[in-house]
């Protein structure tokens, strides 16, 4: 299990789509778990196959991650979708 928290937020955009490229490739080839903390929808969309949604530390809303993101139903949900100009 590999543990990322906000990965590629101090990153450009070519480096993070590197990095991704290679999260992406380690989740194929080794199987790899990756548990991922961020406020970057698109990030979550990218690598994530189920996405959390906290709120002061608890649970929210979950389920697959294009499901979540596309019919937000917890108003923090909407406001992060919102926000990242979904």
């Amino acid at each position: 299990m590999l543990l990322l928290d906000e990965a590629t937020s101090a990153l450009d955009v070519l480096v993070a789509a590197q990095i991704l490229a290679l999260f992406a490739k380690l989740q194929r080839e080794r199987r790899l778990s990756i548990l991922c903390i961020t406020h970057d929808l698109a990030l979550a969309r990218q690598l994530c196959h189920r996405v959390a949604v906290l709120d002061a530390g608890k649970i929210v809303e979950s389920g697959p991650t294009d499901a979540v993101i596309r019919n937000p139903q917890h108003p923090v949900t909407q406001r992060l979708v919102r926000a990242s100009g979904g």
